[in-house]
């Protein structure tokens, strides 16, 4: 048998597959039906043990070319039941041996409906896997005395310079915990590309010369990122700037707005955004437990661009002044849905645009 001891005492008994070792983390869920690899190798999800809300995942294994990263930083794996017969022409090895040569722990066999009620009614709490339910009353003890962890983007995020060549325009890619899909979609449009760590100077990147600066997902409270807050404060002014989820929430510090920690956030592939200009509805992937708070933005600073429709939370912000926004959503849509792969697009027309203005000056 393996555990799940959660901070309130409660006990979640299932069957172990996957790593062996104890691990601890913020227990959260995902309500994506499919993409279970896109989501266990996601960094965004580094130091949180994942609930998938989805009666059955591993049924199509897992293969190379679907991870987000190399070396996930996920703590665990939860679910109703994992396949015990996987097959697909693409598959490499199996979800619980995948699992297994991460170390990474996982249990089967919960009821996943009881314990996501609970993470929505009272928001996602600090949990322990475990093959002993002995002294669950001190480990929830322990779970309830302790804090999350600090610093997470700095464990997953390169720390050295990476080109990914193409032929067109010159991207900087700021790395917070970057999903590999994000680079895909940039070489689906030949950019030429060069990650750097997220500790990189404006100096640094602006000596570069850059056609535009993405910055990446990735893991934790952004409030951390005190250091690239005043890096996109300078850099803004001079380059087009595109934020995803924690580069969103980055831009909207920069530019004077404040963040909060959600109750349980968004994870999953199926949440409703609509684009305020347009009033069109486009269903995105998502994956984050901070978002921007609303009264905190200044209007004469940034617009809003995009909400979510079940809650009203911030989704998309533009700059006012300078050729910069940010989405809380995944544009590049891994493993779906797609419709929101445009804003890809748009920052390739805003970078082309400001070119355009910059040779005719």
């Amino acid at each position: 048998m393996r555990y799940l001891i959660l901070e309130d005492g409660s006990v979640y008994a299932g069957e172990g597959f996957g790593g062996s070792q104890a691990t601890k983390g913020e227990v959260v869920f995902t309500t994506g039906m499919t993409g279970y690899q896109e989501a266990i190798t996601d960094q965004s999800y580094a130091d949180q043990i994942l609930v998938f809300t989805n009666p059955l995942i591993g049924n199509y294994g897992i293969t190379l070319a679907d991870y987000e990263s190399l070396e996930p930083g996920i703590k665990g794996v939860i679910c109703h039941e994992v396949a015990r017969h996987p097959d697909n022409w693409r598959m490499q090895t199996t979800l619980p041996d995948f699992l297994k040569r991460l170390d990474v722990p996982g249990i089967q066999g919960i009821d996943t409906r009881k314990l996501v009620k609970k993470l929505r009614a009272y928001g996602t709490m600090k949990g322990q896997i475990c093959d002993s339910k002995e002294n669950s009353a001190a480990i929830a003890e322990q779970l309830k005395a302790s804090q999350l962890s600090k610093d997470v983007v700095k464990r997953v995020a390169t720390t050295k310079s990476y080109p990914v060549p193409g032929s067109k325009r010159n991207i900087v890619v700021v790395d917070f915990g970057l999903k590999n899909s994000i680079l895909r979609e940039l070489s689906k449009r030949d950019c030429n590309c060069i990650v750097l760590p997220y500790t990189t100077s404006a100096e640094k990147i602006l000596s570069l010369h850059p056609d535009g600066v993405l910055l990446s997902n990735g893991p934790g409270d952004p409030l951390e990122m005190q250091g690239p807050v005043k890096m996109v404060q300078e850099v803004e002014k001079h380059v087009p700037l595109m934020g995803i989820c924690m580069g969103h929430q980055v831009f909207a510090l920069a530019n004077g707005a404040n963040t909060y920690k959600m109750k349980f956030g968004h994870r999953g592939f199926n949440h409703p955004v609509r684009e305020i200009a347009t009033g069109n509805i486009g269903f995105t992937s998502q994956n984050h437990g901070y978002a921007v708070s609303r009264d905190s933005i200044d209007p004469d600073i940034l617009m809003v661009t995009h909400v979510e429709v079940n809650d009203g939370t911030i989704e998309g912000l533009r700059h006012k002044k300078y050729p910069a926004f940010s989405v809380q959503f995944h544009p590049d849509s891994t493993p779906g849905p797609h419709d929101e792969e445009g804003i890809f697009d748009y920052f390739m027309q805003m970078i082309d645009q400001r070119k355009d203005v910059e040779n005719h000056a």
